[in-house]
């Protein structure tokens, strides 16, 4: 789809860059740009990734970490 944009004079020299140093034409750039912006936000993808590792992988606190933790506390009487 062809559309114009309005962008500030800066982000419009760095897409001419970038589109010279990865032999791609200026839309290529913004649409790369977008569709990273938009995987970012993919809160979805997100915690769909976070699924599958924690599937395979154990879900657990490093023991030393945990002890450093505890001792940067400070000590409180109850």
């Amino acid at each position: 789809m062809k559309t114009a944009i309005s962008v500030p004079n800066d982000v419009f020299k760095l897409s001419e860059k970038l589109a010279k140093k990865l032999n791609i034409s200026r839309s290529a750039v913004f649409a790369m740009g977008v569709k990273k912006l938009g995987e970012e936000f993919d809160d979805e993808g997100i915690t769909e990734n976070l699924n599958k590792y924690y599937s395979k992988n154990k879900a657990e606190l490093d023991p030393v970490m945990v002890k450093m933790a505890l001792l940067s506390l400070p000590k409180e009487e109850w």
